[in-house]
């Protein structure tokens, strides 16, 4: 079993049909997660995640999605399990955009704007007035490693952010980056940890480096289980 951890805020739930469209993501989501590593997918939601968990139900893998909430909005008891796991680093895990910048945050980096002058959020969509990568974007790899097995130096892969990992956690390194956000891939040096500011679960049928580097991540996956 692999499990996808849905980091989104309830206060989404009081948007209107922001909501339905992010269940109807993580629905897509699991369903492309399931085909790709050949394993079932269970969903959670991020409060009830926790090490102990993970472990009772034998999972194999954790990936993490992103979320349109800034973290000033969220009650830090309650990703206090999230964070156990991350530390603990017992899974294969693979956060995506904010769950990367989650991931890096509890490792004891900032998180914030591309320009922290400018204003604008996702409540309203004024974030759209800030500085942000959006739509698929040219990532380049910075030094080789099997998540790029099968990919161009040039990758094309999706962005949606105005929010980036500002330095580089102690016991990672940054193994690709695009023009705007310097840390796009980040990869724990011992632990098997990863995380991407792009989301490579958003790929479409004309543009397909997503799915490869989801299969590479799976591949990691197996070969840890020899």
């Amino acid at each position: 079993m692999i499990v996808y951890v849905d980091i989104e805020h309830d206060r989404v739930k009081e948007m209107g049909d922001k909501w339905d469209v992010h269940l109807q993501r993580v629905l897509n989501v699991k369903y492309r997660l399931e085909e790709i590593s050949g394993d079932h997918c269970l969903v959670m939601r991020y409060q009830r995640v926790n090490p102990e968990v993970l472990r009772e139900l034998k999972v194999r893998a954790v990936l993490v999605s992103g979320n349109m909430t800034e973290f000033q909005h969220y009650d830090e008891a309650n990703l206090a399990g999230l964070r156990a796991m991350f530390r603990e680093g017992a899974q294969p895990t693979l956060g995506f955009c904010g769950g990367c910048q989650m991931m890096a945050q509890t490792f004891g980096v900032n998180v914030g704007a591309i320009i922290p002058a400018e204003a604008g959020d996702m409540d309203d969509e004024s974030w759209r007035n800030r500085t942000h990568e959006w739509g698929f974007t040219p990532v380049q790899q910075l030094r080789p490693h099997p998540l790029f097995a099968g990919l161009a130096p040039q990758m094309n892969l999706f962005e949606a952010h105005y929010w980036e990992v500002k330095q580089l956690p102690k016991g990672f390194e940054n193994l690709a980056a695009t023009d705007i956000t310097a840390l796009q891939l980040l990869a724990h040096q011992s632990l098997p940890l990863f995380g991407t500011q792009f989301h490579p679960e958003a790929y479409d049928e004309k543009n397909l480096d997503g799915r490869r580097f989801l299969q590479n991540f799976f591949a990691l996956v197996a070969e840890r289980e020899g």
